[in-house]
């Protein structure tokens, strides 16, 4: 963790004009003025949401960020429509604006919840844990933590198998200061935030050499995620022509959650 008397105390802050100012702890790793796109995708969610929420829709099921350019740190704006709210289901949609441009575009599922007596003896179930739980974890700090205010001090890192950077690996993630100031995150933000480092904690080509971007994520939740950690179990696989997929497995305590999936654009560095 970085130490600094100037370290934020929240990812955001609310501005008059109902816009956002991001901090310095939504820096990323790729660019100083950039943000790491866990942090907005969050943001956005929260938003969505919101919306949702007004439907009597509780449940993020699903949620897409197609990221068009990177994120600015500064001011940023969220833009939300509902597409179509049923009794059931709901589609919603959203855009990410900075410096009077859109930066990211984002769908979203949101369900109705309730309880549901599932019969004994089901396949693949009780859901599977994470290879090992937060507590017996290894604490850890990303590759690019530095100096320099960032995501890294956002989060919180444990390792459940492997190491960062290293192949196919679980880390843990908790957040360390609120996605927004004088709110506490919800469970769908937690996730947002750690799901879009699945790339990057499971990288198997040297980042001094190549470049490997993705430039979108998909998260799909089957239930609702409880409390504060979550697991993101990741592995990379590489095609022949440029492309990639990032896959994780997403994880509370209490087990199997859902996935989350980033198409990768590789590229050799000259």
């Amino acid at each position: 963790m970085t130490m600094t008397s100037a370290m934020p105390a929240s990812a955001y802050t609310v501005l008059d004009s109902g816009a956002y100012h991001a901090s310095l702890l939504t820096r990323g790793p790729w660019h100083p003025a950039h943000q790491h796109a866990g942090p907005p995708i969050a943001l956005v969610c929260r938003t969505i949401e919101h919306a949702a929420a007004a439907h009597g829709l509780t449940h993020i099921a699903r949620l897409t960020a197609n990221l068009l350019r990177p994120v600015p740190i500064g001011e940023v704006a969220v833009e939300v429509a509902t597409d179509y709210a049923g009794r059931n289901a709901g589609h919603f949609s959203a855009r990410l604006l900075a410096g009077g441009k859109e930066v990211a575009r984002f769908t979203a599922l949101a369900q109705r919840e309730n309880d549901l007596q599932l019969p004994d003896g089901l396949p693949g179930h009780p859901l599977p844990l994470a290879p090992m739980g937060p507590e017996a974890s290894q604490a850890a700090t990303f590759p690019f933590a530095s100096k320099h205010v960032g995501y890294s001090d956002l989060v919180e890192t444990r390792v459940a198998h492997g190491r960062f950077f290293n192949g196919p690996c679980a880390i843990w993630f908790r957040l360390r200061h609120p996605l927004l100031a004088g709110e506490a995150p919800s469970v769908y933000q937690r996730v947002a935030v750690a799901a879009d480092s699945g790339n990057g904690i499971s990288a198997i080509l040297d980042l001094k050499s190549y470049s490997f971007v993705n430039s979108d994520l998909t998260i799909n939740l089957l239930r609702r995620p409880q409390g504060e950690w979550i697991c993101l179990d990741a592995r990379t696989y590489l095609g022949p022509n440029g492309g990639g997929l990032a896959e994780s497995k997403l994880y509370d305590t209490h087990g199997l959650i859902g996935r989350a999936t980033q198409s990768l654009c590789v590229s050799q560095r000259s």
